[in-house]
């Protein structure tokens, strides 16, 4: 009998920690940048190779990274909510292009729309691994003093946008004295 009590006790804390973990959101994935200063880049331009964008240059307005590529399939789902974002001009979107061909980005953004203010070019994915970026699309706000306000791991929604990144864009765009 007690021989079947060990495998019994440890299949039922192996159910435990499933039940636990499915009730997890896998998009609440934690980010220890919350709060803290913005990881620094300084990257070439998609668009322009020759001209370059760094964290410094966005110090003292409220901004967006969006963290993308051609090649994946959830940053399809998110590119029209995010060139309707862009339209807003409520806050400048920018793009980190990752690990990605530079041609194979720039015929889909053409194709698809570009939403970015401009697009930065991370080859090798060091910037993505400072951010911390799990997988992409990720998203980013930023606040003036470049501080990361809020992320969002998975495609961007309408309903996400309207619900969470504009209301906490005007928050800090307002609390920041503009």
């Amino acid at each position: 009998m007690k021989r079947f009590l060990i495998p019994l006790a440890v299949f039922a804390a192996l159910l435990a920690v499933l039940l636990v973990g499915l009730r997890h959101d896998p998009r609440r994935l934690p980010s220890a940048l919350i709060g803290k200063p913005a990881p620094e880049f300084d990257l070439p331009k998609l668009n322009e190779p020759q001209q370059r964008l760094s964290t410094r240059a966005l110090r003292g307005e409220v901004w967006i990274l969006n963290v993308w590529a051609s090649w994946c399939e959830s940053c399809r789902e998110e590119q029209a909510p995010l060139v309707e974002l862009s339209r807003r001009h409520v806050a400048p979107v920018f793009g980190l292009n990752y690990k990605d061909d530079r041609a194979s980005a720039l015929q889909w953004l053409a194709q698809a729309g570009d939403p970015y203010t401009s697009s930065i070019v991370d080859r090798t994915g060091q910037t993505a691994i400072d951010y911390g970026v799990y997988g992409v699309p990720e998203t980013f706000v930023v606040d003036r003093a470049g501080i990361v306000r809020y992320r969002e791991a998975g495609p961007l929604t309408r309903a996400r946008i309207d619900s969470v990144i504009l209301p906490l864009v005007r928050k800090l765009q307002n609390e920041d004295g503009s």
